[in-house]
Parts: structure tokens; C-alpha cells; sequence
């Protein structure tokens, strides 16, 4: 599998006992269907996996795939404390028809580079599921240096890397660098929202994207206008979002999407406790900015 374009992550709506609503999901991935979005980010950190049992985690990616029925590609979040049990959730998808893992160190105890190293390769080696390495310091306080992605890019089955996308300077420099120390047909994609669209014009092969989850058409219009090589258009577009990006930088992308997803009737689910849903102020600034954007019209 080549990652590429638009991976729409929607959120997991469940119970506060952390049971999934599996319609409600199948209704938010229905819509990325109908976007064509290259693919589905199923059970990321906008997903709320690490809140998620492994039998809820599975429900919610047989949920995806049965709504999916083999349109679009699913990358499923396979991230776990333990090795053994990240192996388990990598089988379980494997089993279940995804396309892909996302791949976290999630850890207590920080880990060193050769830690990590080994567990992708455990994972890889016995899930036999192809890997997309998820590198998001924000949440497991562990960065991927470009040498560890390279060494990790040459194990069988770890095809891709998820990178927050660089908050400034040579973006283009920092893809480069990626590039010359990893494997031929690696996938270079890139997350954090309001920074991503400077790093696909540079030539980053994929978006991984929250607000794609919930709204994959405005997602979509960038990226086609990227892959039409109108670069002026995809920053008009791209700008035109900063209220809503401003929004991420304040309350958090995830508290931001739940809280829009609500607003809509999208979704009725609050986010995992301990994680508060916005209110007052906070929630009616969400949804001054979704009708001022025109976003409420695309649900």
C-alpha cells in the first residue's frame, strides 16, 4: 500500500462507558466515502483510540469497513502500551481487511530509539500488516529523528510515516532530509492541520488530516487544487480556514471537532472523559466560526 492524498480521520462517537456508537460512526465515515477522500483514518488520536478497548476498537473498524465495502483504503491506529498487545491490535486489523496500521510508541516510561526500533519490527514482523510510523511528540514525548525513520523505513512492511508538519523555516529541507535517508516507495505525509498544505506543496505525498474527518470536501478542494498545481489556490484555501485553525491552536483540534460534530447534529457524543466538551463561550466561538466559513453547510 502507497499512502497518498487525503486521510480523513473522523472521531469515534461512544458512550461514556466507551462503547461505540457504530452508527453514528458508520454515518461519519459514509460521508468520507462520498467525498473521495484517498483514505480513512480510523481509530487515530482524533479517534480516540487509546480510550477504546481492543473489542470496541474493533468494532469500530468492522464498522468502517462493512459502511466502506472496499471504496476506499482504511489505516486503522494499532498504538498500545505493550508490544504484545499492539501485535494483537495490528492481527485484529489485519484480520478484519484493513489496508494499513498507524503505529504510535505509545509509552509511560520514555523509550529510547533502539526501543522503538524494536517494537515496529516486532509488530511488523509478526502482524504482517503493512505500518504507517505515527510520529507525534505532542502526545507520546517521543520525536522521530530522520536516521530512526530511515532504519525503520528499511523493515519489511513499514511503508509510511505520519509527521507533524514543521511549525516553520525550511520545509522543503526537512522533506528532503527525509527522503535521502529513507527507502524508495516510503511514504512521506504530514499531519497538524494549519501547517500541512506548505508541506504537501513541497512535495509531501500525504495528509493526514482532522479537519478531512469532518469536513472532507473543504479538505478535498486542497488537495486537488495541490495535485492541479494551482499552488495560489490551495493557500487561498488553506487561509481562508485560519479562523478554524486558530480555534485548533486554542482548544485542541480534538475538543474543536467533537464540539463541531455536536453543533451539526453530526454527532451526539462527547469526548472521552477525562477530556471536557467545550461549552459556552468556548462552543458558541465554534460555531460562529463554522457558520462564518460556510462548513455548517457541508454537513
Amino acid at each position: 500500500m502507497r499512502l497518498n492524498g487525503l486521510s480523513a480521520f473522523p472521531i469515534t462517537p461512544a458512550t461514556p462507558a466507551g462503547k461505540v456508537d457504530v452508527a453514528g460512526f458508520r454515518a461519519l465515515v459514509a460521508r468520507l466515502c462520498a467525498a473521495e477522500v484517498d483514505s480513512v483514518g480510523a481509530l487515530g488520536s482524533t479517534g480516540s483510540y487509546p480510550y477504546l478497548t481492543r473489542g470496541e476498537r474493533r468494532r469500530a473498524l468492522d464498522a468502517a469497513l462493512e459502511e466502506i465495502d472496499g471504496r476506499t483504503p482504511v489505516l486503522v491506529g494499532v498504538g498500545a502500551l505493550r508490544t504484545d498487545e499492539a501485535v494483537a491490535l495490528a492481527q485484529d486489523a489485519r484480520a478484519a481487511g484493513a489496508a494499513a496500521g498507524l503505529l504510535a510508541p505509545v509509552s509511560y516510561t520514555p523509550l529510547t530509539d533502539d526501543e522503538v526500533y524494536e517494537h515496529f519490527a516486532v509488530v511488523a514482523r509478526e502482524s504482517g500488516l503493512p505500518l504507517c510510523i505515527y510520529d507525534n511528540p505532542g502526545v507520546t514525548h517521543f520525536r522521530f529523528g530522520a536516521d530512526l525513520v530511515g532504519r525503520l523505513s528499511r523493515v519489511p512492511g513499514v511503508v509510511a510515516v505520519k509527521s507533524p508538519s514543521p511549525a516553520e523555516g525550511d520545509v522543503g529541507g526537512r522533506l528532503a532530509e527525509l527522503r535521502s535517508v529513507t527507502s524508495a516507495g516510503f511514504s512521506i505525509g504530514y499531519s497538524g492541520d494549519w501547517n500541512a498544505v506548505e508541506a504537501l506543496i513541497a512535495g509531501g505525498e500525504a495528509w493526514y488530516s482532522v479537519v478531512g474527518g469532518l469536513f472532507p470536501r473543504t479538505a478535498m478542494a486542497i488537495v486537488r487544487a495541490i495535485r492541479e498545481g494551482d499552488v495560489a489556490e490551495a493557500r487561498r484555501l488553506n487561509a481562508r480556514l485560519e479562523p478554524l485553525w486558530s480555534l485548533f491552536r486554542e482548544f485542541s483540534s480534538l475538543r474543536v471537532i467533537y464540539a463541531s460534530a455536536s453543533l451539526l447534529g453530526l454527532a451526539s457524543a462527547e469526548p472521552p472523559r477525562p477530556i471536557l466538551p467545550l461549552a459556552g463561550a468556548a462552543r458558541a466561538k465554534v460555531a460562529e466560526v463554522l457558520t462564518g466559513l460556510g462548513l455548517d453547510t457541508e454537513a
